[in-house]
């Protein structure tokens, strides 16, 4: 079953023109290096040294917001959700995958009105749930393949499956990104969220009305996230939540993030990918030892309900994007989902996908920068060393003369008596 869908306008596709001595990054509204350095600025700093201009995808006109989905650039370096990247590397264009980073707790949830007599997954045999679908035919579908992903792991959870329910499709345009006003060139993806209220937008829910309207009886949303701010309106409740499971492999909703760049980028400038993990090793490991602060800034760039929300959100993540087995694991998951539902058409090796080396190399790099400095700082120390060893010189010197005068104090005294 399917609503009448309406037909999204044709688009020319527009990139700036290649140039070796710029790096462009995009990234998602989710907990990432990236968006924690928008504030810090670290990134940038790196790439001025070997002398690159940093900035990001939408900072100039020519640039659309394609790339962020396609990856048609190649000097751009992505860091967002799974399902784009993994469409792009399988059916488009072969790019490195370079870090990922983990939220342990994004299953997703199942929401009912707060109203209905409904609590529990047994009790939606026979209802409707809702599915996306966009109309875009240039980007892929990863809202509705998480939404898909999730509802049936749910449902499985409960002892149901597909059959119990009936999954109701919701062709929407999905065409935001054509908007003339949302082409004016940004700075940095926090004037994206402004300019669109991000956290009020439901172009971002796309299914929250019909289930508010009565057309449909429950919607999947990401949990936490969209949950405490769809909770917070009192309308809405969940009754089924996959990160209250203990078993990893169910926070799989778009996650984990992963950080992506061209092939071309990787052979032909690989002191590009290693600059930018270097950034992004630095900024993380910031966020880690400074998980309060880094709320503060990511509640700005995430659908988190607000500053505390995102701190319990953020506190037990890892910051520093990495290739480690069970992170692999969870890219595996995510794409063999794609592939058996036909998401994507082409099958490849997630462990052939992923490229440490740019990691492991930044990782050296900045331990050698950091020896320099303590080699520096003590050369430094040692310098200060002379004027200071002076100054213990002549306090000896004092001391032993008060010493010799109390010495013929003491013999004075000897032969008087």
């Amino acid at each position: 079953m399917a609503t009448d869908p309406k037909q999204p306008t044709p688009v020319k596709l527009n990139v700036t023109k290649l140039d070796w001595k710029e790096v462009y990054y995009t990234n998602c509204p989710l907990v990432s290096a990236s968006n924690v350095d928008q504030e810090l600025g670290w990134t940038r700093e790196e790439y001025k040294k070997i002398g690159v201009k940093y900035a990001f995808l939408r900072s100039t006109r020519e640039n659309d917001w394609y790339p962020h989905y396609i990856h048609n650039l190649d000097n751009l370096i992505r860091f967002g959700g799974l399902f784009p990247p993994v469409h792009v590397h399988a059916d488009i264009r072969r790019t490195k995958l370079l870090g990922v980073t983990h939220a342990p707790h994004e299953g997703g949830c199942m929401l009912v009105r707060a109203r209905d007599d409904i609590y529990r997954m047994s009790e939606l045999k026979g209802k409707k749930i809702g599915l996306s679908k966009s109309l875009n035919t240039i980007k892929n579908d990863w809202w509705r393949i998480q939404e898909e992903q999730g509802i049936e792991l749910m449902l499985r959870m409960n002892g149901m499956t597909r059959k119990d329910v009936e999954i109701v499709e919701f062709p929407y345009p999905d065409d935001w990104y054509n908007k003339p006003e949302m082409l004016d060139p940004m700075e940095n993806p926090s004037e994206l969220w402004l300019k669109r209220d991000h956290k009020h937008d439901l172009a971002f829910r796309p299914l929250e009305t019909a289930l508010l309207t009565g057309v449909v009886d429950a919607i999947y949303t990401q949990s936490k996230p969209f949950q405490h701010l769809q909770e917070a309106t009192g309308k809405l409740k969940a009754i089924e939540d996959l990160s209250r499971y203990p078993d990893w492999t169910l926070q799989v909703a778009n996650i984990p993030a992963a950080i992506t760049c061209t092939t071309e980028m990787a052979d032909k400038h690989p002191e590009l990918v290693v600059t930018f993990m270097k950034g992004m090793i630095k900024v993380g490991r910031w966020a880690n030892e400074h998980k309060h602060a880094a709320a503060a800034i990511l509640d700005k760039q995430t659908f988190y309900m607000d500053v505390e929300d995102t701190y319990e959100g953020i506190k037990h993540i890892d910051m520093v994007p990495n290739l480690s087995a069970q992170n692999l694991a969870s890219v595996e998951i995510g794409k063999d989902f794609m592939l058996s539902h036909g998401y994507i058409k082409n099958d490849f090796d997630v462990r052939e996908w992923a490229a440490p080396q740019f990691a492991e190399q930044a990782h050296r790099e900045l331990i050698e920068e950091e020896f320099a400095k303590l080699r520096v700082d003590k050369l430094s120390m040692s310098r200060n060393a002379a004027p200071i060893a002076e100054i213990v010189s002549a306090a000896s010197a004092d001391s032993q003369e008060q010493s010799n005068i109390c010495c013929a104090a003491g013999d004075l005294a000897g032969a008087a008596s």
